[in-house]
């Protein structure tokens, strides 16, 4: 089948910092400071409409004179995520007030990896989930799509958690038994529960998870084995997330949508991956079930660094050939820029692919590199990476793609 002839196989279903352009050529910018007020101002001038989703998972949606902010990788870690999402300007500066959406109509993507390396998964996730319900009431949205770390704990692959991340899950079934089972208002309310128990009661000492300490360890696995197994409350809750989510113009998945994936269905992907997390396993050949192209191998969905990949590492060929499969690809799709995560941008959020590709993995979490969170802003189809400048949320730099 030729590349334009590729259909995405949607059903259409009711709503229910010094950069520089990699992979050739160089990139003009223009760095002004700015206020989040300023930012969280940043409409598109075109007509706004009503978000409408195709898919489920959500695969396609519109979202006509939105302002879009990516979010890299936050890998467990709570003050980091809340730090981007102040940065760009949806989230109220103070967390003792609750977490306030203050991004109107706003549609925020964070593109994977919220888990491992960090104590705070669940309390992100539930974060996440009470910024999409006040999103939605003020014509905004947020959406997750799933990354590697994502797939690989409803595998049960647990060797990049965070020691304070088993404690975490053992913390959460214990409040869920304070709820009477209550898992919406359990979800939803974790966030806040998790930083007043912190305040309340300092931070844990990682000492108590020392490998002798074989009794809590093993109550710390099954809590989240029994969370994250397939079928289990957060692998369904993963489930209703993709893998490759498109809105208006822009792909946005964690490691990089190829050729090949579009030609097998985007559609059929995220609906594969979610049937795979939310049916149980224990009748079923596990191996046989897994999702290969998505979740699998260096080339699926989840794995591939063909994009992100530090072109210092790479050879001019190389480069070249990335950049014509992004071509490629994002032609197929009918999308003008794609936007992974995955692999840590040692220079902060960058493009790549002569601009076609965005990387905004930098690495934020106390796990990986600890470095100033930063996100990228696309409005009417202009990117531009917002980061902070100082210690004060009240100036930042911005840096104008041209």
């Amino acid at each position: 089948m030729g590349m334009a002839g590729v259909s995405l196989r949607l059903g259409l279903v009711a709503p229910p910092a010094y950069y520089h352009r990699a992979g050739g050529g160089s990139s003009r910018f223009t760095a002004v400071s700015t206020s989040p007020s300023s930012c969280r101002a940043a409409v598109a001038s075109a007509g706004v409409g009503p978000i409408t989703v195709a898919g489920d998972p959500p695969t396609v949606v519109s979202a006509p004179g939105r302002r879009i902010v990516a979010i890299g990788d936050v890998h467990g870690d709570l003050s980091q995520t809340r730090a981007a999402l102040v940065l760009a300007g949806v989230l109220s500066k103070q967390p003792s007030g609750g977490h306030v959406w203050t991004g109107g109509r706003t549609v925020v993507v964070q593109v994977g990896d919220i888990l491992d390396r960090g104590e705070d998964e669940i309390a992100i996730l539930s974060l996440l989930s009470s910024l999409n319900m006040q999103a939605k009431s003020q014509g905004g949205a947020v959406f997750q799509v799933n990354g590697n770390h994502e797939t690989m704990n409803v595998e049960g692959d647990f060797r990049y958690a965070h020691q304070g991340g088993f404690d975490e899950c053992v913390r959460f079934l214990e409040y869920l038994d304070e709820c009477d089972g209550n898992w919406h208002d359990a979800f939803l309310n974790w966030v806040n529960v998790c930083e007043r128990r912190k305040k309340e009661n300092g931070a844990l000492p990682n000492g108590e998870w020392r490998p002798w300490n074989f009794v809590k360890n093993q109550k710390g696995f099954a809590a989240r084995s029994s969370l994250f197994k397939r079928g289990g409350p957060l692998a369904c809750e993963l489930a209703r997330h993709p893998v490759v989510l498109k809105i208006n113009n822009w792909i946005f998945c964690h490691g990089g949508l190829l050729p090949h994936h579009v030609e097998y269905g985007i559609e059929r992907m995220n609906k594969e991956v979610s049937l795979w997390m939310k049916c149980s396993g224990e009748d079923s050949d596990d191996e046989k079930d897994i999702p290969f192209i998505a979740t699998r191998g260096y080339d699926s969905v989840v794995w591939s660094r063909l994009y992100s990949q530090d072109p210092a590492q790479r050879t001019r060929r190389a480069l070249m050939l990335s950049s014509v499969v992004a071509e490629q690809t994002l032609e197929a799709v009918g999308a003008k820029g794609m936007v992974v995560g995955h692999t840590p941008q040692m220079h902060g959020v960058n493009c790549k692919c002569n601009g076609k590709v965005w990387c905004v993995d930098v690495g934020m979490s106390y796990g990986v590199l600890h470095s100033r969170p930063e996100v990228l802003e696309i409005v009417n189809d202009r990117p531009r990476v917002l980061k902070k400048l100082r210690d004060s949320y009240d100036e930042m730099e911005v840096l104008d793609y041209l």
